[in-house]
């Protein structure tokens, strides 16, 4: 099979039909299959995916539809999130490359046999969507996303000006070999790079006006995908070896504050000697700033120790990727 187009969908019962449609009609002449990940959906967009699977009457829609291109729904018991339906979605996928886009029609799939095409002729392993010229509100999402992306940039390396597309291409064994949890979805590329797949490309594509229902991400998507973004950064840096990090910061504040008290000491010793004014250790702030900084640099170090520890016991701990074998 050539592609598994995966579609994670929360309320979107409306735009499903139509975005189907789409889909078969841009992408004549590939053999493919829908997966459409139902997040939890309560106007009833999971009976919409077994008629469109040929389901209807029975308990599942896992199989076939009886004419036409494979229709597949997943369905959660209640919403988990982007993340967890593509998780599902990547496990569910059956085809040479996997694309995956959003249920709102504001993703065009006439964009995807040429992300197929960078994908097959130019050796990418992913293909990121860029939304070049976005229709959403300029100050709600335009400028956030903008500064959102830029930092991104800067964080992960990767030149992509929109990490946050639904619209991405990618070779199987990129998604077979990622795992995508909490709200990580935003940042696939960066986990791609990490395992190793590092032929990252980008297409401008064309943007649409949502046309049914409501948007379901508000501005705190932003400050969430920051966090998650440190989170993703430090774990890939420092995951595998939690003392060079913890235990290099502790090692430098200890020192900071004994360098600190030793100053402190001497210059109140000198002052002594020689006959002048002086104040008591203990009543100089320096001092225990000084006393703060070590107390901080042996609990930095003994949390480094304590990491390493679990690091070492962790059954992923040697969670490296083969390329392949002779």
């Amino acid at each position: 099979m050539d592609l598994s187009i995966i579609i994670p969908l929360y309320n979107e019962a409306e735009s499903l039909p139509e975005l189907k449609a789409w889909i078969d009609r841009s992408l004549k002449g590939f053999s493919y299959e829908l997966i459409f990940v139902d997040d939890g959906s309560t106007d009833g967009s999971w009976n919409v995916i077994r008629e469109m699977a040929g389901q209807v009457g029975h308990d599942e829609a896992s199989c076939p539809a009886p004419t036409g291109h494979p229709v597949r729904g997943i369905r959660f018991r209640r919403n988990y999130g982007k993340s967890a339906a593509l998780y599902e979605g990547f496990a569910a996928a059956e085809g040479d490359i996997v694309v995956t886009m959003d249920a709102d029609l504001q993703d065009s799939p006439e964009e995807i046999p040429q992300m197929v095409r960078m994908i097959r002729e130019e050796g990418y392993d992913l293909v990121s969507g860029w939304k070049q010229h976005r229709v959403d509100n300029v100050l709600t999402k335009n400028i956030p996303s903008k500064l959102y992306n830029w930092t991104a940039r800067k964080v992960t390396g990767i030149k992509l000006h929109d990490m946050n597309c639904g619209l991405k291409a990618y070779k199987a064994e990129v998604v077979k070999n990622i795992e995508v949890y909490g709200e990580m979805h935003r940042y696939i590329p960066y986990l791609a790079k990490n395992a190793g797949f590092t032929r990252i490309g980008e297409k401008p594509v064309h943007h649409q006006k949502r046309k049914y229902g409501v948007s379901k991400f508000g501005m705190s998507r932003f400050v969430n995908g920051l966090l998650d973004l440190m989170s993703l950064w430090f774990l890939s840096r420092f995951g595998g070896k939690p003392m060079h990090f913890f235990g290099t910061s502790g090692i430098l504040m200890f020192l900071v504050g004994f360098v600190m008290t030793i100053w402190i000491i001497v210059e109140k010793l000198v002052n002594q000697a020689q006959g002048l004014k002086f104040r008591p250790v203990t009543d100089q702030p320096l001092f225990y700033l000084a006393l703060l900084s070590v107390v901080l640099g042996v609990m930095l170090f003994l949390a480094g120790f304590i990491g390493e520890m679990i690091a070492r016991s962790a059954e992923g701990r040697n969670s490296y990727q083969i390329k392949e074998r002779l």
